[in-house]
């Protein structure tokens, strides 16, 4: 805001500055009508000018004041802050550890307490950054040997068992297409079948008999 004050003035005195050039430089005829002397047109950017000065003194003595409280009111503050901190200090030096410290935080008020945790969590967290950050070691790339290794010693040994379990389901097939063409295995099996029918027909008939 003190920025914006300042701002102001010095736009101000930059448009008083342009219109005492165009005054001065109609009373010279080097530019506007191009008539040396003050001329009726001379005086009417000159009151212009002067309107402008007493405006820019109006605004000079009204921010100036704004100005002055405001400093004054950050001054205040700053010295309220390094109050606060200064008394606080033995409490956190009465800690030690991340944790300890965000936990005596809590006593303080939440603007210096909010800007404290934020050192700490980068006073705690920077060898982490700085490792990410840093370029990459000669054992890092040995560690990405060592685990590019084993992912394609698992893949090898993924897809041999996948291989393997094709092989023989296929050996497998054929096997049994082979004793489905046999005529002396359908032969055998017809027989054994027959067989069994005939004991179980038997079976039957022999316990029909002795339930009559």
């Amino acid at each position: 805001q003190i920025d914006s004050l300042k701002s102001d003035i010095l736009k101000k005195e930059k448009e008083v500055n342009d219109l005492y050039s165009v005054y001065i430089t109609e009373a010279e005829g080097t530019a506007g009508t191009k008539k040396l002397g003050k001329g009726p047109v001379y005086k009417e950017k000159r009151e212009k000018h002067d309107a402008s000065l007493q405006d820019l003194a109006t605004l000079k003595t009204t921010n100036q004041a704004k100005i002055t409280d405001l400093e004054a009111k950050a001054k205040t503050l700053q010295a309220d802050l390094d109050k606060k901190v200064t008394e606080t200090q033995p409490i956190i030096e009465g800690f030690d550890g991340l944790m300890a410290r965000i936990n005596a935080l809590n006593k303080l008020p939440f603007l210096p307490s909010f800007f404290i945790m934020l050192l700490f969590l980068a006073i705690e967290t920077s060898p982490i950054i700085a490792k990410l950050l840093s370029p990459k070691s000669e054992y890092d790339f040995k560690q990405e040997d060592n685990e590019m290794g084993i992912k394609n010693m698992l893949a090898q040994n993924r897809y041999q068992s996948e291989l393997q379990k094709k092989t023989d389901a296929e050996i497998y097939d054929k096997v049994y297409a082979d004793i489905k063409e046999d005529k002396e295995q359908y032969n055998y099996k017809k027989k054994s079948a027959t067989e069994l029918l005939k004991l179980q027909a038997d079976g039957f008939v022999e316990k029909q008999k002795k339930s009559m």
